[in-house]
């Protein structure tokens, strides 16, 4: 979450370079250095920007911004009491390649089980139930490819 949006950015790190895509956008690369503590030397485009983050906030170029870092492969139970009731759709973070799947339609699963693997830029994303039910669609198979938000499997 950036000051209130969700921005997915898929992003992975490669020596001292990060290479990440925000949303739809084409892929852009910054070497990001640690300079001290919460303090952060970025090189992007050409230009050089010191960020530094506290807490729940960054700070770029003296505009600060409240960060929050949401990974959907994580089963949070703070956050799971949003989907407490009715169907629960297990969805794409992001488009790539099914490489797993971990249930069958009617299978009785727990909160914070594995439902389906995504393979996306090299890195494995388990989709993960929020809360305990049956599966009562699956939607894909191992191999299929799928794009960001399309539904992959629902439970009741």
């Amino acid at each position: 979450m950036l000051d209130g949006c969700e921005i997915p950015i898929e992003w992975r790190k490669e020596d001292e370079t990060y290479r990440f895509r925000a949303e739809s956008e084409e892929e852009k690369t910054a070497d990001i250095k640690l300079v001290e503590a919460g303090v952060y030397s970025i090189l992007a485009g050409g230009k050089v920007y010191e960020a530094r983050a506290d807490g729940n906030s960054v700070t770029i170029g003296g505009r600060t911004f409240r960060a929050e870092l949401i990974d959907p492969r994580r089963w949070n139970p703070e956050r799971s009491h949003r989907h407490a009731e009715g169907r629960q759709n297990i969805v794409a973070t992001m488009p790539g390649k099914v490489v797993r799947v971990m249930v069958s339609e009617g299978d009785e699963v727990a909160a914070g089980q594995g439902i389906v693997v995504v393979e996306a830029m090299k890195m494995q994303n388990e989709m993960k139930a929020i809360r305990a039910g049956r599966v009562v669609t699956l939607a894909v198979a191992a191999g299929a490819t799928v794009n960001a938000g399309e539904i992959l499997a629902a439970i009741e």
